[in-house]
């Protein structure tokens, strides 16, 4: 990791450390001020657990042009940045990801829906569905491997993270506590309840909570759409099409609705908060993962509304190739910040649970 912003985010915590007006805000102040010495994996997990709603930058008296010029969200932006490329594995491509987001993901989305296209000529003769383009064993064979290789790929840079910052004993009920205040989204209320101050300095908002809200549940059903469609396939016999009324369904059209409703609420308020309060050199690549959730969702809910149509031919390989763009990137863009933050909540749950046995 980069040693000078590791250094930059240690000197403003000490402040922080020191004057601690901002305790209540969110769990980054309790954790931080738990410690008299920060360790460079101490700043890790302090930025991991920071969910830049910059409350705490407007509430400082120490910000520019005072000669301490604290900056805390940037600061512990570029480090959890920093941290999630330093941990990537392979090495170097969630680098690459910062750089040329948009240009890596729109390319990646057009060249794997044009092979999809181009295997629509080996498609069976018979078939109901996306079926009738495309065989159920063939986008078992390309998505299968899709899916479990990224999750291997995130699990090593955990492992990485987990050793960085000390690691420890974790409990299922450090777990279910992490679990908890991800669901509420508890660290993007403020710490009065009244919101965050993501998009228009110090007025204070619910609308990035119930944004971030909506694209994590929109993405838990759509997830369950599959999951229950693949059990139905596999487990009862019942192969797709599904009806309206059917688990897949049911899941999947108000998942899908809720994830482009979140992911499109998330880029509106990007493009209204100020770049210089989180990491600016990585916009590009966040801007990128959020329009690319947001395309997987609709291009879904156009493809279900055109079953049946000679437009769904055209919408299966643009859907398809979306889909395995998400899961290919996931370790090397902003999808991995879900992970490394569920990991340093769990871990904060841990050390709370340490201190109260003290």
């Amino acid at each position: 990791m980069q040693i000078d912003l590791i250094q930059e985010a240690r000197r403003q915590a000490e402040i922080c450390n020191a004057c601690r007006y901002c305790e209540g805000y969110c769990s980054v102040f309790p954790a931080l001020h738990r410690e008299r010495v920060f360790a460079d994996g101490d700043i890790t997990q302090l930025a991991n657990l920071c969910h830049n709603c910059r409350g705490c930058y407007y509430a400082c008296q120490y910000t520019a042009p005072h000669e301490f010029d604290l900056n805390l969200p940037k600061a512990l932006a570029e480090v959890r940045q920093d941290s999630w490329k330093a941990y990537a594995w392979p090495a170097g491509l969630a680098k690459l990801f910062d750089r040329s987001g948009v240009a890596i993901a729109v390319g990646l989305v057009l060249g794997f829906a044009l092979l999809f296209l181009l295997a629509q000529a080996l498609r069976p003769e018979s078939g109901k569905g996306f079926y009738a383009y495309m065989s159920h064993s063939l986008m078992v064979a390309v998505f299968t491997p899709a899916f479990l290789l990224p999750l291997a790929a995130i699990a090593l840079s955990l492992r990485s993270y987990w050793q960085s910052v000390g690691g420890g004993r974790l409990t299922l009920g450090d777990v279910w506590s992490a679990t908890r205040s991800a669901g509420r989204m508890k660290n993007l209320e403020g710490g009065h309840g009244d919101g965050c101050n993501f998009e228009d300095e110090d007025r204070f908002s619910q609308a990035r909570r119930h944004f971030h809200q909506a694209t994590l549940y929109g993405f838990l059903m759509c997830f369950a759409s599959t999951s229950s469609g693949t059990v139905l396939h596999y487990g009862f016999g019942l192969e797709a099409p599904y009806g309206l009324f059917s688990l897949p369904k049911l899941f999947g059209v108000p998942g899908g609705v809720l994830l482009c409703l979140g992911t499109a609420g998330l880029a509106w308020l990007k493009t209204r908060a100020d770049p210089n309060l989180g990491a600016p050199a990585a916009w590009g690549g966040e801007m990128a993962f959020v329009l690319l959730l947001f395309f997987v969702s609709l291009s879904g809910l156009l493809l279900y509304a055109a079953t049946g149509t000679v437009a769904a031919g055209l919408l299966l390989p643009l859907h398809l190739g979306a889909v395995l763009t998400f899961f290919l990137l996931t370790p090397y863009s902003k999808m991995a910040h879900g992970f490394f933050r569920m990991t340093a909540m769990a871990r904060e749950a841990m050390l709370a649970r340490e201190a109260r046995k003290q």
